[in-house]
């Protein structure tokens, strides 16, 4: 068994690696790359008349569940917001017409604009 000090991200852990065969020699790792693709941008037009639905909380937009221009009932889920590993459903508060106001895979803030029922 040998046993090694590796420092990651400032921590320093031991490990102890068992030799089973032929030393392969020195192995070198590069630093690891994280790709994410960037959030879609938050539609920035809404009509201006209507009743607002705004996000109670800061969070994700997970799904989009109508239609822009989608004919809704009064608590019907228009959209789901995750916070917190959770997912909440977003109801009409009214009868209408909604005009949604963001995408999938949006990050959005208190009380952002996510529709307008009109």
């Amino acid at each position: 068994m040998r046993n090694f000090v590796v420092t990651i991200d400032g921590k320093t852990y031991s490990v102890g690696v068992e030799e089973v065969g032929e030393s392969v020699g020195e192995v070198s790792i590069a630093p690891a790359q994280v790709v994410t693709e960037a959030p879609k941008p938050v539609k920035a037009t809404a009509p201006a008349s209507g009743t607002k639905v705004l996000s109670p909380f800061p969070g994700l937009i997970k799904n989009v569940l109508v239609s822009d221009g989608a004919t809704v009932k009064k608590d019907q889920p228009i959209i789901v917001l995750e916070a917190m590993k959770m997912d909440n459903e977003i109801t009409a508060p009214c009868d209408g017409k909604v005009t949604i106001s963001v995408v999938k895979g949006a990050n959005v803030e208190t009380n952002a604009l996510l529709a307008v029922i009109g």
